[in-house]
């Protein structure tokens, strides 16, 4: 069963074109030869599907379309053109502290997030115990989260969405923030979520971490798709080199 379809995707937004004088902005206004709009693709004509239970890689270079194609999937944005059909619960990890808010409580960012998710009250208590056991924060779950390392929001909001049990796992870069210890942690958890057959789509710089978590890869540049495959063919083929999967080349 496809649980992701983006048939002919296109994402547009306009150009930053930089601070202008003010008889630069009033020649713009008279400037026949303008161009209507000031855009970029950020997405062009993007089509794939993932299948319920894959595991799947996106990689590219900055600027490729990457974090627009998973603020698309999660709902924060719309496509300009195309159809993307997304089924099933998404619990998602995109810049480090969304969906937080600074001046609550750990513990009060939590019930929040799971709120936001869809969970009732009674229903967010009962996960309480096991999200702040996995956080591993201790008593600064009692603290503002503006007093929280980087590495310490990532705990507690990777916590949150997995314990959430989502359809749906969605991870940008994040988990680079956090320690090794709690890198090791997290990919245990995203093993036993694939296990379960959930869809998981990753973004990382990372491509060992792709490799070890992901089955498929998709491989964009400049808002293109350029490859997708066997996560094994799309990293040899982006970083121009056999790769390395499992261990084994």
């Amino acid at each position: 069963m496809q649980i992701i379809t983006c048939a002919n995707v296109s994402k547009t937004f306009r150009r930053h074109t930089g601070p202008k004088l003010i008889r630069q902005h009033i020649a713009g206004w008279f400037d026949r030869n303008k161009s209507p709009t000031e855009t970029f693709y950020a997405l062009k004509d993007l089509s794939f599907s993932v299948e319920a239970g894959e595991s799947v890689g996106i990689l590219g270079n900055n600027g490729a379309g990457k974090s627009t194609l998973l603020s698309l999937v999660t709902g924060l944005a719309q496509p300009d053109e195309g159809i993307l059909h997304v089924k099933g619960k998404i619990a998602a990890l995109l810049e480090l502290g969304s969906g937080f808010h600074p001046d609550l409580t750990g513990a009060e960012n939590v019930l929040l997030n799971a709120a936001l998710l869809g969970f009732t009250k009674k229903q967010a208590e009962r996960m309480f115990d096991e999200i702040i056991d996995f956080a591993g924060i201790g008593d600064f779950i009692d603290e503002p989260l503006r007093t929280y390392s980087s590495g310490m929001a990532v705990r507690l909001a990777f916590s949150v969405a997995i314990n959430a049990d989502p359809d749906i796992l969605i991870v940008d870069e994040v988990l680079a923030v956090g320690d090794q210890s709690f890198q090791a942690k997290c990919f245990e958890r995203i093993r036993d979520f694939r296990h379960r057959r959930k869809t998981f789509l990753c973004v990382s710089h990372a491509p060992s971490m792709l490799l070890e978590l992901c089955d498929h890869g998709i491989w964009l540049d400049k808002g293109e798709l350029i490859l997708q495959g066997a996560i094994g063919d799309v990293v040899e083929a982006y970083q121009g080199q056999p790769a390395i999967v499992g261990g084994q080349q």
